[in-house]
C-alpha cells in the first residue's frame, strides 16, 4: 500500500498547532493526510536528533534509506521506478514539513536529493539511466547531488570552466564544482560541463558523474546548515562513459532552466514553513516569559513585532501558494515564482532575527535553537539565485 493512500490515517490524533492550515488550494484532503504522516515522521525520527547532527556537521546516510523505505524520496515519481505516483504537490508538502526537523542542513540535504538532483534524471534520462540512478535514489541507496556552481561561476552559468573532452567511449572531465549540497556523500553528481569550449550557453552538456578515481570532495565550513555536507568537488581526468550523457549534447542549458522554477518554489515553501515554526515557538515564549509583572507578549513593543511578523509570513505564504497553483497547472509562472522567492528569503532571515530579539539573551544561546534558525535562514537570499538576480529577472519580465 502506498504512502499516499496509507497516509489517510495520519491526522488521527494530530493536535492542532498555531498557524496550522487545513485546506488551502491547491492542496486537497489527500495532501493534508500526507502532511500528518510526514509531521509524525519528522517529529519522531528527525527532530530529536537535529542538535546532535548539527554539532557533528553530518547526518547519517541511513536517513535516506529510511525515507526511501517509507516512500518519501519518490512521492512525485512514477511507480515503475519505485515512486509513489504522486505529483509536485506531494513534494511541496514534504518540503514544508521538513522545516519541522529544526535543522536547515538536514532539510537541505534531503531537499537537494529529491528536489534538484534527481528531477533532471527523471525528466531527461534514458530508461537505462532511470534504472541505474533514479530508482536506487528513490530507494535511498544512492545519494545524488547537482553540480552546476563553480568557484568562478554562480549565476553566470555560461561561464563554467569544467570541461569534458571527447575520447573513445565517452568523455574525460576536468574542473571543479563549489558549494555542492550532498557533495561529500554523493554517489553520483548530475554535473554541468562545457563540451564546446566557445559555445557559451549552447556549449553546455550534462553528465552523470559517478564516484570514481579522480573525483575528490572536501567539506566546506559554513555559517549555517551545519548538518548538511557542502563540498568543493575537484574532477581530475575523470572518465565518464557515453551512456552517462544526460539529455542532448550541448543542450544542457535547457536542463538547467527546466528545474529552476521548481527549485525556487521549494525555497519559498521551505522558508515560509520555517518562519511559521519560529514564529509559533516565539509566540509561545512571549506568552510564558514574564517581565514587569506580565507576559512580555502583552507589552505593545513585543505585540506589534509579532503582529508584523504574522503579516509577513501570511503575505509570503499567499504569494508562494499563488505561484504554486500556477506552476502545477502548467502555466508560465516565471514572474510569480521569482516574486515568491524574492519575497520570502530576506523576510525569513529578518523574521528569524526578530524572533531571536524577542527571546533576548536566551535567543543567543543554543538551548532555544533560535540562533540556528537565524543562521540557517541567511542562505536564502543567496542560494538558488540571489536577490539581485531575482530582481533582474523581474525587471526583464516587465519589459525593462
Amino acid at each position: 500500500m502506498s504512502v499516499i493512500s496509507t497516509a489517510r490515517r495520519a491526522l488521527e490524533g494530530l493536535g492542532a498547532q498555531p498557524g496550522e492550515r487545513r485546506l488551502i488550494p491547491p492542496f486537497t484532503e489527500e495532501h493534508q493526510e500526507l502532511r500528518g504522516h510526514l509531521r509524525r515522521f519528522v517529529a519522531s525520527e528527525l527532530a530529536p536528533h537535529a542538535r546532535d547532527w548539527e554539532e557533528a556537521h553530518w547526518f547519517p546516510n541511513d536517513v535516506f534509506l529510511r525515507m526511501g523505505e517509507l516512500g518519501y524520496l519518490g512521492l512525485k515519481y512514477p511507480t515503475e521506478y519505485g515512486g509513489q505516483g504522486g505529483d509536485y504537490l506531494h513534494d511541496a508538502v514534504l518540503t514544508e514539513e521538513l522545516a519541522g526537523c529544526g535543522s536547515g542542513g538536514v532539510a537541505a540535504g534531503i531537499g537537494a536529493h529529491v528536489g534538484i538532483a534527481t528531477p533532471p534524471v527523471w525528466k531527461f534520462g534514458t530508461e537505462d539511466q532511470k534504472q541505474r540512478f533514479l530508482a536506487p535514489a528513490i530507494r535511498g541507496e544512492r545519494i545524488a547531488a547537482l553540480g552546476i556552481t563553480e568557484p568562478d561561476a554562480g549565476s553566470d552559468v555560461a561561464s563554467i570552466r569544467t570541461h569534458a573532452r571527447r575520447v573513445e567511449g565517452g568523455w574525460v572531465v576536468n574542473g571543479s564544482k563549489m558549494f555542492i549540497t550532498n557533495g561529500v556523500r554523493a554517489d553520483f553528481v548530475v554535473c554541468a560541463v562545457k563540451t564546446t569550449p566557445e559555445g557559451g550557453h549552447q556549449g553546455i552538456s550534462f553528465l552523470i558523474v559517478e564516484r570514481a578515481e579522480g573525483v575528490e570532495a572536501s567539506a566546506i565550513e559554513k555559517l549555517g546548515w551545519h548538518a548538511s555536507d557542502t563540498a568543493l568537488i575537484t574532477l581530475a581526468d575523470v572518465f565518464v562513459p557515453e551512456e552517462n550523457l544526460l539529455g542532448e549534447e550541448n543542450r544542457g542549458f535547457y536542463l538547467i532552466m527546466a528545474n529552476f522554477q521548481w527549485e525556487r518554489l521549494l525555497m519559498a515553501l521551505g522558508s515560509v514553513a520555517a518562519m511559521q515554526r519560529a514564529f509559533d515557538r516565539t509566540l509561545q515564549f512571549a506568552l510564558e516569559r514574564r517581565a514587569f509583572g506580565r507576559p512580555i507578549g502583552s507589552h505593545q513593543a513585543i505585540r506589534h513585532k509579532l503582529a508584523e511578523m504574522a503579516t509577513r509570513i501570511e503575505a509570503g505564504r499567499d504569494l508562494t501558494y499563488h505561484a504554486l497553483r500556477l506552476f502545477v497547472a502548467g502555466r508560465d509562472a516565471l514572474r510569480e515564482v521569482t516574486m515568491a522567492k524574492l519575497a520570502t528569503q530576506r523576510a525569513a532571515f529578518e523574521v528569524m532575527d526578530e524572533c531571536l530579539q524577542i527571546h533576548g539573551g536566551a535567543g543567543y544561546m543554543r538551548e532555544y535553537d533560535i540562533e540556528r534558525a537565524a543562521r540557517d535562514a541567511r542562505l536564502g537570499p543567496i542560494g538558488g539565485g540571489t536577490d539581485e538576480i531575482m530582481r533582474e529577472i523581474l525587471g526583464k519580465s516587465l519589459g525593462l
